[in-house]
């Protein structure tokens, strides 16, 4: 009899993590591991108790589910700590009057209801409740110098060690809740992408319901969520990708070229943006007509002329604060995609940041083309319309 029909709904499904994100993990929890070990070791002594077994556990968080909310810092320093500090408590007045197995018992429960009371949950807590508990006359005699010594330092050198690992190699920690839809422009309304399928409120009420602790933060349940109706509408109606609905001949600039020769070109061509490439083609900006106007100082539109003539003038000075070329005002690094980018990708971009233009690159990096909301709002409309065609 094969295992997974033995044990049923016990079997684990599979791990969606890569190769690459095990290897990660696994580097982590090493080099975390050791500089943890190493620095208690040197502050505390060989003699000392150095290194406590919940470490151990705590790193499987801190490196392997780092946007956890049980792996934040608090929840890891403040979860070990006090569930250690009661542990040392029960041992302290309880001791010697309760069995052995109840008072673990009761130093892990209690523990569970303080990591709650202070929201610095973290599972690795109760077997710190427990190390107080059974650790052995070591640690008993150390009493409530366990806590406020090895568990503490130790806590709060792997903390240290994963802030700098998970960051290095391109994983944000601490993994803070955001916002995740902020409006733009600043008003109260909610962003476009979430107008028409569920709100945030309606997530919130879900979770209320729920009933149960979820090892995921709020915002990153939200993000998936989106991202799966993103899917979803990909799947229903097909794709459509950057590269089918791009323009193509487009007008572009380069760092050292003037204000007003990008200007001439933008008004002429009636364009609201140029892309920014260097000599290989690359890009390395985007350069809007609000550039031109923030940079220009105009806040208002009295004296509008007068003070745009005045900032595309070029002085023909060369250490000035004035900008001269495009690069001085350009937007740096913007956010790009490739050929074969799904537009559905770029809703987000376009109606929640505001991004109104996207470059799009080829497989070497090199500018390819430009995809407007105009050119998105088109290509979905003209695909809304063929599938009621071929329906009707």
């Amino acid at each position: 009899m094969h295992l997974k029909s033995l044990f049923g709904a016990w079997w684990p499904t599979p791990s969606t993590a890569s190769a690459t994100e095990r290897l990660r993990a696994s580097g982590g929890a090493l080099l975390g591991l050791f500089v943890t070990g190493l620095g208690a070791h040197l502050l505390l002594g060989e003699n000392a108790l150095w290194l406590v077994a919940p470490m151990g556990a705590s790193s499987v968080l801190l490196f392997c589910l780092p946007a956890s909310p049980l792996a934040q810092p608090w929840s890891v320093i403040g979860g070990n700590v006090i569930s250690a500090l009661v542990g040392a408590a029960c041992v302290r007045w309880l001791g010697g009057t309760l069995p052995m197995p109840l008072l673990a018992a009761l130093a892990a429960a209690l523990a569970i209801g303080a990591m709650f009371a202070t929201r610095c949950l973290h599972p690795p807590g109760g077997a710190a409740a427990l190390t107080s508990v059974i650790g052995g006359p070591a640690v008993h005699a150390a009493g409530f110098a366990f806590p406020l010594g090895p568990v503490l330092l130790d806590s709060l050198l792997l903390v240290a060690a994963a802030i700098v690992y998970n960051n290095l190699t391109g994983r944000r920690y601490p993994h803070t809740q955001t916002l995740a839809h902020p409006n733009p422009h600043e008003t109260k309304d909610a962003v476009p992408t979430v107008r028409l399928g569920f709100r945030p409120e309606d997530l919130d009420a879900v979770l209320k319901s729920y009933g149960q602790v979820l090892d995921i933060s709020r915002d990153d349940l939200e993000a998936l969520f989106l991202q799966t109706e993103l899917r979803a509408y990909q799947r229903r109606f097909g794709v459509i990708s950057c590269g089918d609905i791009m323009s193509t001949d487009v007008v572009t600039a380069e760092f050292a070229t003037p204000l007003a020769d990008s200007w001439r070109e933008m008004r002429t061509r009636h364009l609201a943006a140029l892309p920014v490439l260097n000599p290989a083609r690359r890009v390395i900006g985007i350069v809007t007509q609000s550039d031109f106007l923030r940079h220009g100082g105009v806040d208002d539109y009295r004296g509008l002329r007068g003070k745009l003539a005045e900032f595309l003038r070029p002085t023909g000075i060369t250490h000035t604060d004035k900008a001269e070329v495009v690069g001085q005002i350009m937007t740096p690094r913007p956010r790009v995609a490739q050929l074969a980018t799904p537009i559905v990708d770029l809703v987000p971009w376009m109606a929640d940041a505001g991004m109104h233009h996207i470059p799009v690159v080829d497989a070497e990096q090199r500018f390819a083309g430009i995809v407007t909301q105009s050119d998105v709002v088109a290509a979905l409309y003209e695909h809304r319309l063929a599938e009621a065609a071929a329906t009707a």
